[in-house]
């Protein structure tokens, strides 16, 4: 079935407002219609992020997109990715490969070698696909970043696409929201827009009627709907750090993550926080790494600077009594790579050029080099004697020289990770190791719990989409959009 509108941008009032969840459910919504649809975000400011099958590196939430609309990920659906190194800089990535470093000035002029990339990326999917929903960044009114846009309304303009806004009303203040950021638009701008979205509604909406009416006639533009406040579902965060446990009472095991000023791909660890028998806990600045019976070192996209963070915290301290004491500790990553006993990077490819001293609880000598690992991998790990099926992807800069056990042996014939003779250290390169239960369970036992609730993560996120799918299907006038359907 040809779709009408070949393209719909979601742009929000806000960071958070909804629009990566709104574009995941619109794709699975058109996808249940027969509409070849196709996840894209011009530009994107995270260091969660995913390996495409062609080889590439776009933000997780694209990836996610892409498994809403059954339809593989490419590095096309995000061809231009952010991934901040620094307060002020960040490794810029263009279709899916890292291309250089700028600083927040810089990228502002920058911007103008980015929209051709943009633009190219835009034009392969929309010959693949039916239909493309496009996901902007922030807010469009943000005035001090319109210039040169090629996120929000700069995009939308160059595309000539209609877009929705859509507003979190948990947040408060929702009407001021959406007439102020139409308020700020240009006329060409404020045409474009078709009309609003009003997201994580809780109540009786017949209390929200006279708020919609005015919106309407001091706008112009239609409410296409308001979404409920969907409780529950397991669908990966974009950038933030989510918390929320499911519930901590009844847990086996607890679980410590150190929060790093650059941590990346902390979405490896929603399988553990939504699991009832393990309280994982995210430690941050000026807190302990206490009461722990697992304590896992995350990615980080500035491996050295965040290792010297941790020691300005004291953790390496926390780290090493813990050891001392019978604990375990994993890293992942750039975890793995701080766990290990030297750092270096001769060529500042993340920092300074130096090197690191590490943590010395592995056996494993790094050194970043040019060029990124993007793969997707699977193999077997072993531990206590048992051989588990894993599965992960690879986002890493770094080559290390491994003297101690290898962790994983890997189907093209080479070997991950390591584990230290004394058993209580290991460490992976593999981001999303924890999304196989087997292997959840497999570590929770190498800690010592011998059973734990069995939890499909990747089930789970499927049923998050159809979730709030639903609730388009339920609370949206499609219609509006798209006539056909």
């Amino acid at each position: 079935m040809q779709s009408t509108i070949k393209a719909l941008m979601v742009q929000g009032t806000t960071s958070d407002a909804g629009k990566s969840v709104l574009v995941a459910g619109l794709c699975r919504v058109l996808a249940r219609k027969n509409v070849k649809v196709a996840p894209f975000k011009p530009q994107n400011m995270a260091l969660n992020s995913a390996v495409t099958p062609d080889g590439g590196e776009i933000g997780r939430a694209q990836a996610v997109q892409a498994l809403a609309a059954n339809v593989q990920s490419s590095v096309h659906m995000n061809p231009v990715l952010l991934k901040p190194n620094s307060d002020m800089g960040a490794q810029v990535i263009f279709q899916g490969k890292a291309t250089t470093t700028v600083d927040a000035i810089g990228y502002q002029s920058y911007k103008k070698v980015a929209l051709p990339v943009v633009m190219e990326s835009f034009s392969v999917l929309q010959a693949q696909y039916d239909c493309v929903m496009i996901e902007g960044a922030g807010s469009p009114a943000e005035i001090n970043l319109r210039e040169n846009d090629i996120a929000n309304m700069g995009f939308a303009e160059e595309a000539d696409v209609p877009v929705i806004i859509v507003a979190d009303i948990d947040r408060g203040g929702v009407f001021a929201h959406l007439y102020g950021t139409l308020a700020l638009l240009s006329e060409s701008e404020q045409q474009r827009v078709k009309g609003f979205v009003i997201n994580r509604f809780r109540g009786d909406i017949s209390l929200l009627q006279p708020g919609l009416d005015w919106l309407e006639q001091k706008t112009g533009k239609p409410v296409f709907g308001v979404l409920p406040y969907l409780h529950g579902f397991d669908l990966e965060a974009e950038d933030a750090i989510n918390a929320q446990q499911v519930c901590s009472e009844q847990s086996k095991i607890n679980v410590v993550v150190p929060v790093f000023p650059r941590i990346s791909n902390h979405t490896d660890f929603d399988a553990l926080r939504l699991n009832p028998d393990i309280n994982l806990t995210y430690v941050g600045k000026g807190e302990r790494l206490t009461k722990a019976d697992l304590i896992i070192l995350p990615g980080s996209k500035s491996v050295r600077d965040d290792l010297n963070y941790l020691r300005r915290q004291g953790w390496d301290k926390d780290i090493s009594r813990h050891v001392r004491l019978g604990g375990k500790v994993m890293g992942i990553c750039g975890g793995f790579q701080m766990l290990g006993t030297m750092i270096h990077d001769p060529l500042g490819i993340e920092s300074a050029p130096g090197s690191t001293q590490g943590l010395g609880l592995l056996n494993v000598e790094t050194e970043l080099k040019d060029g990124k690992t993007l793969t997707n991998v699977s193999g077997t790990m072993h531990l206590d004697g048992k051989s588990i099926a894993v599965s992960g992807y690879e986002i890493h800069a770094g080559i290390s020289q491994v003297s101690d056990q290898a962790l994983i042996e890997l189907e093209n014939n080479q070997q991950d990770g390591a584990i230290s003779d004394c058993n209580q250290v290991l460490g992976t390169y593999l981001h999303g190791i924890f999304d196989r239960s087997d292997v959840v369970e497999a570590i929770c036992q190498w800690v010592g719990v011998e059973s734990i609730v069995q939890i499909d993560h990747r089930l789970n996120q499927q049923k998050a989409i159809d979730m709030i799918a639903d609730a388009i299907e339920q609370h949206l006038d499609l219609k509006a959009l798209w006539p056909e359907l």
